[in-house]
Parts: C-alpha cells; sequence; structure tokens
C-alpha cells in the first residue's frame, strides 16, 4: 500500500510512494486532531450592516499583491523560508478569500536549507496577461529573482524561471494596453549610495516570450519622493495605468513603524515622474504610540480596480499589544482608494486604520467572521487526503515525515533529529497564529518509548521559540517546557505525571490496513496539550484523563516572539512537532 503524506512535494519518487519507507526506522508521535481558536476583544464588537473586519487575512500573511480576472481577485503573500510558499487566493469580493494553491509546491522548485526563515521567498507580485496568470518573485540567498507562471491560478506553477541581470528586491510587472510588458524592482541607486537605506525604483522592458529582460535599465525613483530628506528603502513598486497617466506607488520608510505608501505619476511607463504632494497616500506613523488597539507598520500596498469600477488597496500592516510588539506578523488589510485632483488616496494623514469598514457594493455575504477575519475556530481532524493548505514546514522537506495514512484520522510524525533552531527541515507543521488572545488544542498519543518528545511548538524563528512536549521518563512521562529566546535553548519547567492506560475503545484509530486493535488491549490515553495566549502572555496546560486541564506554566512572557524581539519579517506559526533523541 502507498504510503501517502502530506505534499506531493514530500514525496521522493513518482506515483507517491515514500522514500521514507526505505529509511530506517524513526520514532512517530500520533495527532488525533488540532484545534485553534481566536478571541480578540477588537474583533468582538458587532459589524453595522454592508462592513467588514480588518484585517482581511490575519496572521502572518504580509506584502500582497493582487490582481482582477474578469469578477474574480487573486492575491499572493510572501512565504519567506516556509514550504509551500507563496500561497494563492482567490476572492468574489476582495474579503472573503478561499486559498486555492501555491505557487512554490514541489521540493524541485526551491531550496532554503541554510537560510534563515526570514530569508527566502520576499515579497510576490501576480498579474495575469493573455490567458495566463504570472508572478514574480526574489528568492533571497536561493537563487535571485524569477518568474513562475500557470493557466491556472490553483496550479500546477512552473519551476522558477530565472531572470538575468536584476539586481535588487521586490520586482513587480506592468502590462501596458500597447502590448509592451514591463518589470519593476528595488535596487541600488545609480552610482554609490549616498546615505544608509539609500535605494532606487528601476523599469525594463520584458520579453513575454522568452520571459527574460531585454534593452536598457532605468531609474524612475532615486531614493523618494524627496532626495532632500534623504528617505529610506523605497521599495515595493507598482505601476497603473488610468486614463492617460501612469501612477507608481512604492513604500517607503523601512517595514516598522516608519513604514508608509507614496505616489507618484507620469504621461509614460519610463517617466519622468512627479510625486504627489500629499504623500504619504498610507501611514500610521504620525498617529500617538499610546493609542487604543493600535494598527502600526501601514504599507507595501498594490490597487485594484473593482468591477463596478470603485478602486482598492491591499496592503501590510500589524496589529501590536504594546509599543511596537506584534507576534502575529505583518497581516493583509483592505482600504477603499479615492480620487483626489487625480491622484489615489488610501488614508489621509491622521486617520488611523479601521477595524470595521464599509465594504464594496460587490459583497454580497456578510463579513463579520470569515475563513481568515474576525473571530472563529479552525479545527483539523487530519482525515483528508492531504495536509490542509493551512500548515507550513519551516524549509522544504527533504524526507517523508508527515503521514495521513499510516493512522486514518490521524497524523503521524516520523520523528527527525532536527531541533526547532537548524538551519535545516525539522519535523515540525506549523499554523499561523491569527490572534493576539487564542486557544490551540491538540490530543496526542504519548509516546510509549524513550527517545521521542511531541508536541505543540510556538515558532517565530531559530531563536525565537517555545516547545511544550512530552517524552518517557523513567518515573513516568515527563511533561516539559522548553524555550530558545538567546543564544541556546533551555528547559523553563518540567512535571513526570503518571501515564493513564485505558483499553482500546470501539471507534478507536485503525491503522493503515484498516483493522482495529483488539478490544481490551491497554494503551496510554490519548493527551490533551493546551497553549493559549492574551498578548505577551503564553499559558501551557495539559489534560492526561479527560478530567481538567492542569497549568505546567502560566503567564510566561512572550514578547521575545514579537518582531520587535527576535527580528526578520515572519509572525508566529503554532502547531505539532515530533524530535528524535
Amino acid at each position: 500500500m502507498k504510503f501517502a503524506i502530506a505534499w506531493m512535494a514530500l514525496l521522493a519518487v513518482a506515483g507517491g510512494t515514500s522514500t521514507a519507507l526505505a529509511e530506517p526506522a524513526r520514532p512517530t508521535a500520533t495527532f488525533e486532531w488540532f484545534e485553534y481558536t481566536g478571541h480578540d476583544r477588537v474583533l468582538e464588537t458587532p459589524l453595522p450592516p454592508g462592513h467588514y473586519r480588518n484585517p482581511v487575512l490575519a496572521g502572518f500573511y504580509p506584502d500582497p499583491s493582487v490582481t482582477r480576472v474578469g469578477n474574480r481577485f487573486y492575491l499572493v503573500n510572501s512565504t519567506f523560508g516556509y514550504f509551500p510558499g507563496i500561497p494563492v487566493f482567490e476572492s468574489t469580493d476582495l474579503v472573503h478569500w478561499t486559498q486555492i494553491g501555491h505557487v512554490i509546491q514541489r521540493s524541485s522548485q526551491l531550496d532554503f536549507d541554510g537560510l534563515g526563515i526570514s530569508r527566502g521567498v520576499f515579497a510576490p507580485d501576480i498579474e495575469y496577461h493573455d490567458g495566463t496568470f504570472y508572478v514574480i518573485n526574489t528568492a533571497v540567498d536561493s537563487g535571485g529573482n524569477f518568474i513562475s507562471t500557470a493557466k491556472n491560478p490553483a496550479g500546477p506553477w512552473s519551476d522558477p524561471v530565472w531572470l538575468k541581470g536584476l539586481d535588487g528586491i521586490d520586482p513587480s510587472f506592468f502590462f501596458d494596453a500597447d502590448g509592451k510588458a514591463y518589470v519593476l524592482n528595488n535596487g541600488p541607486p545609480d552610482g554609490p549610495p549616498q546615505y544608509e537605506g539609500h535605494r532606487a525604483i528601476w523599469i525594463q522592458a520584458l520579453d513575454v516570450k522568452t520571459l527574460q529582460l531585454v534593452g536598457p535599465r532605468k531609474v524612475l525613483v532615486d531614493g523618494g519622493v524627496d532626495f532632500s530628506k534623504q528617505p529610506v528603502w523605497i521599495e515595493g513598486p507598482h505601476l497603473y495605468r488610468r486614463g492617460e497617466r501612469y501612477y507608481l506607488m512604492c513604500a517607503e520608510g523601512g517595514t516598522g513603524p516608519q513604514h508608509s505608501e507614496v505616489a507618484l505619476r507620469s504621461r509614460s511607463p519610463w517617466g519622468p515622474f512627479e510625486p504627489y504632494a500629499g504623500n504619504p497616500i498610507l501611514t500610521q506613523r504620525d498617529l500617538a504610540s499610546n493609542r487604543r488597539d493600535p494598527i502600526v507598520n501601514a504599507g507595501h500596498a498594490d490597487l485594484v480596480e473593482g468591477p463596478d469600477g470603485s478602486w482598492w488597496a491591499v496592503f501590510l500592516a500589524s496589529r501590536a499589544y504594546v509599543g511596537d510588539h506584534y507576534n502575529t506578523g505583518r497581516e493583509t488589510f483592505l482600504l477603499p482608494v479615492t480620487w483626489h485632483d487625480g491622484w489615489p488616496v488610501i488614508l489621509r494623514s491622521g486617520e488611523a486604520i479601521p477595524y470595521a469598514v464599509a465594504g464594496p457594493k460587490f459583497m454580497a455575504r456578510d463579513a463579520s467572521q470569515t475563513p481568515f477575519g474576525g473571530n472563529f475556530t479552525w479545527r483539523d481532524e487530519f482525515d483528508a487526503a492531504k495536509l490542509n493548505d493551512a500548515w507550513l514546514s519551516a524549509r522544504v522537506p527533504k524526507a517523508g515525515w508527515a503521514d495521513l495514512r499510516s493512522h486514518r484520522g490521524a497524523l503521524t510524525i516520523h520523528a527527525l533529529k532536527e531541533p526547532l533552531s537548524t538551519l535545516k527541515n525539522p519535523s515540525f507543521l506549523g499554523r499561523r497564529q491569527q490572534h493576539m488572545a487564542f486557544e490551540a488544542t491538540t490530543s496526542l498519543s504519548p509516546p510509549d518509548r524513550a527517545g521521542l518528545s511531541a508536541g505543540v511548538a510556538v515558532f517565530q524563528a531559530e531563536k525565537s521559540w517555545f516547545f511544550f512536549g512530552v517524552r518517557q521518563a523513567s518515573q513516568g512521562l515527563e511533561v516539559f517546557l522548553e524555550r530558545q529566546r538567546s543564544a541556546a535553548p533551555e528547559t523553563v519547567t518540567r512535571s513526570v505525571v503518571a501515564p493513564v492506560v485505558a483499553p482500546v475503545r470501539s471507534g478507536a484509530m485503525r491503522s493503515a490496513g484498516g483493522a482495529a486493535p483488539a478490544s481490551g488491549v491497554p494503551t496510554l490515553q490519548p493527551l490533551h496539550l493546551r497553549v493559549s495566549a492574551n498578548g505577551a502572555s503564553y499559558s501551557f496546560s495539559y489534560d492526561l484523563d479527560g478530567t481538567g486541564w492542569h497549568t505546567l506554566a502560566g503567564n510566561e512572557d512572550g514578547t521575545f516572539l514579537s518582531t520587535a524581539s527576535a527580528g526578520g519579517f515572519t509572525g508566529v506559526v503554532l502547531g505539532p512537532y515530533a524530535r528524535a533523541e
């Protein structure tokens, strides 16, 4: 019988057989289900009719790019060192999104081994032209700039076509009405940088047939909209045509609290471009730092025109719980665009990004809760043929360790020895933390022998994580909490508990062959683990026998999981992890 695993990308040979069968047996951990519930206070306020909630994609969904094909919208985000990479979403109203695939979905497309989790794929751009979907992206430290194409946005997407001679990041497409195509990107200035963060926006023609750049390159923006103020990190360019004018939008100020979006316009895609006198057209840097429920870091926007002629902007921002600390990463927000004297404006200076917004006229459904916004409960019974698209792996798996077939209705992890601090691929599946206040619970079979730790990892980066797990000890089961917030991992606390032995009951998990263990054979009772958080505070509880929760560690400081402390560009992901020891 074939050994079905989570993603086709985890398979090493054609026909669906994993090389894991040919490898020495590894210790296994079995998870029956995983459930995540968000309950942020700010998202509980009733919505007025016809309104939606921000963010529309909560959690680590940064650098959104959007395009419209007919009455449908398609959106992609950065995933950096995670796999599968670059999720593809579809919507009919810009509010209710459904994930339909990934651009990087095969292990042969890219390799992130040796890279920090905040390297990898940066700031993709998606466009549709003449029957084909195009995504352009930068694989930082792992190949450079590339283009992938697909006839169906759900995939399969082509292997990367690497662009020659493109130095920089954040590339984007522009397909003009005359059939000409261009690529814009952030790159070094034309000459020595004049100050730290001095960058430029470049343009060059694209040959759509060969998917290569042709002809001369030209700088459209040097430094930013006002060079005399030494603007930093001009990036994320997008070019649009409205009437007879070309509009260039870029992020400026870096990805932190000074982040912003600026607009320029011209009569030609080659410029010269004049900046809008009212720039920036989006920022939160001019608001009081002590405001209630702050949204920070707004920028990196992309515009799209709706089927009714209205204009909308998707952009990244973050919800902070104290100061500039946020663990949910940079999220995708949506706001309407108004045109003032021929200029696009997303938000006027001094205005805060609203959590509740009047939706598009073509938004036909209630938006109080969506699959990616508002407060919701998400549960995976691990009873599908493949892993849910919400699950991510840190870097690209080289072995088939995620198994949905050995125990029907359960996830079996064939544990690797890789720790969470590795720059390779640990046997860890994470789904995004999408709320500041949440609970995540799982049921797993406790390890029945030494040499295996299994449980839930709360992961932000290689040196910023919790591991809440269980292992066999000489006196019984050891429930423990590890953490790394500096140079080396440490054990926060541990507790030895007596395992609960119970007979297999009717309806118990069946093996891959379909046969259940004989009635009355003693097994260890499944153990429930729960991670809960409220802002900076994380708590870890366990339930051995279904009689109630026991707190192993409460109110642990989780600020080290924030971007402000851990650095990088990602947010927290959490889920099943097993480690061979």
